[in-house]
């Protein structure tokens, strides 16, 4: 078995022995969720993402999703978490010199929806992010069995069903500013939940809800899996909420890529995970399904191209149409993108 690789270098050279021929390489594409951040062994920059947004499909634009990356030092507690929208503004002003890469046209910010001065936060973002802030993600991933390095340090246990979180939910709406979730499967009801309290909020769900494979649900997928359809089911019968089908390459998910000898091919990916695509498009249908490659979190398991060819596989007798929604088109809707 493969021990977790430490170093940016090591990884490139574990994901460079599945090398595939690109899929339907013209088809523009929209990466609606990834990450930056400043990391000794890990970087992932602007560098970064164009080494793998240019390794053959044709990624026009990309989306930053908040990480707690470059937070402020100093100044009001509230407020720091603007530089990082400051320090991906920059990283996204220096990709316009180059407009034959992916540009960075869209920021998703973290601001804590319970605060009194939520206003004064979004009116910083807004201003920091040079016309690229287009929401806000607040992190709530939470289960009781695990352990506590996988529970988000930005929200509480209960946060989606604390009145001040939906009111602020409720408030994004008035603002015309999205909200995404993450969170674990076990949390998708308070999800669905929460969406019907904000029915006038855009809301992305992420990640499929965070199917888990870790700790008490190591090998366990099939046992739940009938559950989680039904909660799927159930959350898109709320017409405000879209779903970001990706992200689910992480260790957490427990695919066991990460700690092979080799990454996952596509094929591989398909045969695993087609099924919690193939329900998730069902349910909500290909105009609000968006794809997302959550980079480099699921860099994890498996390269950017061979990633995206997953995706074009597992899409392959949807019609030109639907493709194009799922590949750009409901990104570019949701998030106002044009």
């Amino acid at each position: 078995m493969r021990k977790p690789s430490k170093t940016l270098e090591d990884l490139n050279v574990w994901l460079a022995q599945v090398r595939e021929e690109i899929i339907d390489a013209e088809r523009p594409i929209i990466d609606p969720h990834h990450h930056l951040w400043h990391n000794e062994t890990k970087p992932y920059l602007l560098e970064q993402l164009w080494a793998d947004t240019g390794t053959g499909h044709n990624i026009r634009a990309t989306m930053f999703m908040e990480c707690g990356s470059a937070y402020r030092e100093h100044g009001p507690e509230h407020l720091r978490s603007v530089g990082e929208t400051e320090f991906v503004a920059a990283l996204a002003d220096e990709a316009a010199k180059d407009a034959s890469k992916a540009q960075i046209i869209g920021i998703v910010s973290w601001a804590d929806l319970r605060s009194d001065k939520l206003d004064e936060t979004l009116d910083a973002h807004a201003e920091a992010a040079g016309g690229r802030f287009r929401g806000i993600r607040h992190r709530a991933p939470y289960d009781a069995a695990l352990d506590k390095r996988y529970s988000s340090s930005k929200g509480d246990a209960d946060l989606y069903c604390q009145p001040d979180f939906l009111d602020g939910l409720r408030h994004l709406g008035t603002r015309g500013l999205t909200f995404d979730f993450w969170n674990y499967h076990i949390q998708i009801p308070e999800v669905t939940a929460a969406a019907k309290a904000a029915p006038d909020t855009t809301i992305i769900f992420d990640h499929f809800g965070g199917p888990l494979g870790i700790g008490p649900y190591e090998g366990k997928h099939a046992e739940y899996f009938e559950q989680w359809k039904a909660d799927i089911a159930e959350l898109a019968t709320c017409e405000n909420v879209h779903a970001k089908i990706g992200g689910m390459a992480m260790t957490i998910n427990g695919f066991g890529w990460d700690a092979r000898a080799t990454p996952a091919t596509s094929d591989e990916f398909v045969a695993a995970q087609g099924p919690y695509y193939a329900h998730a498009i069902e349910c909500f249908g290909p105009t609000r399904c968006m794809f997302e490659s959550n980079f480099p979190m699921d860099r994890q398991s498996i390269s950017y191209p061979v990633l995206w060819n997953a995706f074009k596989k597992i899409t392959a007798d949807f019609s030109e149409t639907e493709k194009d929604m799922m590949s750009y088109g409901t990104a570019e809707r949701v998030y106002s993108l044009r």
